[in-house]
């Protein structure tokens, strides 16, 4: 018998994974606040633009995300939970089964967690932390402890043991009561990590090795349920690339719409001072305001129309309040060459109604839910 630290730290080289698993998680985390994230609470917005894990954009080509999702945090409580379990048990596992091996459950556990998420949830929540990978490491570590057992002082197997699976089970327990915890990462990585325990095994004494046949069958089990999430991917809901297009849309239109009105007031100015004649000032309404309305119009006319997606309705809004300011400006110009005061005035309130219109919501529509995995 002999203890874990003598165990462990006689025979493994010590390899800074864990400390460099903490660093990139830091150093993105930092850059996001840089780039426009805040502090406590990060929105859907950020979240989707580094990279979170979210059906529409995942499914649409994206795969990275099951990637880049495991190095996203939503806040600093976020962020330094995960930290602190990684940074806990990371150093451990890492000893226990060598920088390769405690690399590829880490990357495996995070992969296959934003994989069960992803269908678990129906791509319809916004996912993001390192957790279903932290997960991963403690079931790796609740496999070597029981596999070396025997080799352990009985009270610190005890400790260690049921220390990290009360961790675990406890964690789990949290993910259920708590709206927003993704707990379908946590119950993938965990699973995976218990896996890759046996895939990756290294003993430390050869006394209790893990036959070749255990490892196999760890491994077929592993890609059979990693085949069945993959069958059981859903159908995305809609294009997240087309839904990116349509709120490019929406935002240049609604800046354009600032600069037309304002463009539009100044020339009716002119003409309630008699500066320029009708025909110069209907001129400049076509130039200014009509044209520039038709050709809104045609742009979000041309964006994809489905009606899933969640700009769906802005955008039908939008057009056809470019097509009210478009038929206004025009019956305006018209009535000003005719020099017929009825078509002004009916013009007018045309243009008074269309602003009357049900104004559409100029803030994202954010997806369904947000999940952390702390």
């Amino acid at each position: 018998m002999q203890s874990l630290h003598d165990l462990l730290y006689q025979h493994v080289p010590r390899v800074p994974v864990t400390q460099l698993l903490v660093s990139l998680n830091l150093l993105v985390f930092i850059a996001m606040l840089a780039g426009g994230a805040d502090l406590w609470h990060s929105s859907n917005s950020v979240q989707l633009a580094w990279g979170a894990n979210f059906g529409p954009a995942t499914q649409d080509g994206e795969w990275w995300r099951l990637g880049s999702a495991m190095f996203l945090h939503f806040g600093i409580v976020h962020l330094t939970l995960n930290l602190w379990a990684l940074w806990d048990g990371g150093r451990l596992v890492e000893r226990m089964y060598g920088h390769a091996r405690f690399a590829g459950i880490y990357f495996a556990s995070g992969l296959t967690g934003n994989l069960l998420s992803l269908v678990a949830h129906k791509g319809l929540a916004i996912s993001g932390g390192a957790s279903g990978a932290i997960f991963g490491i403690y079931g790796a570590l609740l496999i070597f402890l029981w596999r070396e057992r025997r080799n352990l002082h009985p009270e610190e197997f005890r400790w260690f043991f049921w220390g990290a699976a009360g961790f675990a089970a406890a964690s789990l327990f949290l993910g259920l009561l708590i709206t927003g915890i993704d707990n379908a990462a946590h119950i993938g990585g965990f699973l995976t990590g218990m896996l890759g325990g046996i895939i990756f095994a290294r003993p430390i004494n050869i006394v209790n090795p893990v036959t070749h046949r255990k490892r196999l069958l760890a491994a077929c089990v592993l890609a059979l349920a990693i085949a069945i999430l993959i069958s059981q991917i859903p159908v995305r809901a809609y294009r997240w690339s087309e839904e990116a297009l349509a709120r490019k849309e929406i935002g240049e239109f609604l800046r354009d719409d600032v600069a037309i009105s304002q463009a539009w007031k100044s020339i009716l100015n002119q003409g309630k001072r008699g500066d320029i004649s009708f025909d110069e000032l209907a001129g400049r309404i076509d130039t200014a305001v009509g044209d520039r309305y038709e050709e809104s119009f045609e742009q979000l006319s041309h964006l994809p129309p489905d009606p899933a997606l969640p700009s769906a309705a802005t955008v039908e809004i939008l057009r056809h309040y470019a097509e009210r300011r478009r038929d206004a400006s025009r019956a305006l110009a018209e009535g000003l060459r005719a020099n017929k005061p009825a078509l002004i005035r009916d013009a007018l309130e045309m243009e008074k109604h269309s602003r009357q219109l049900t104004q559409p919501d100029r803030n994202d529509r954010e997806p369904i839910k947000k999940l952390d995995k702390e």
